[in-house]
């Protein structure tokens, strides 16, 4: 659930990443101490860096960008996913065979 998470900030932070901790939350349907948790440790591991503009005259504004390791991390976790939701396909797949199999469908 944690790797799903980051990887959603990880997606959301690279396409745009001069999103507010609020708008992200908001987007990910997660609460905003949540949201600032996860970016923080995202920060923390080094996959993740944060850069503001002091000459700014919004104070808070902030830029995510993804560090080469956070790129590498995104790729590792956006592949997980892939692998799991692949496994779900296949099994949701052979179960809709069997359903369909006009052998099993006599025996129910």
């Amino acid at each position: 659930m944690a790797d799903d998470q980051s990887l959603k900030i990880l997606q959301l932070l690279q396409a745009n990443p001069h999103l507010s901790q609020r708008e992200a939350s908001d987007a990910l349907g997660l609460s905003l101490g949540k949201t600032n948790y996860i970016i923080n440790a995202l920060i923390d591991k080094g996959l993740v860096k944060i850069n503001n503009f002091k000459n700014n005259k919004n104070k808070s504004a902030y830029v995510y960008l993804l560090t080469p390791q956070g790129i590498e991390e995104k790729a590792r976790l956006t592949l997980q996913f892939y692998e799991i939701k692949k496994r779900e396909y296949e099994a949701l797949k052979l179960e809709v065979e069997k359903l369909n199999d006009p052998q099993l469908k006599a025996n129910i």
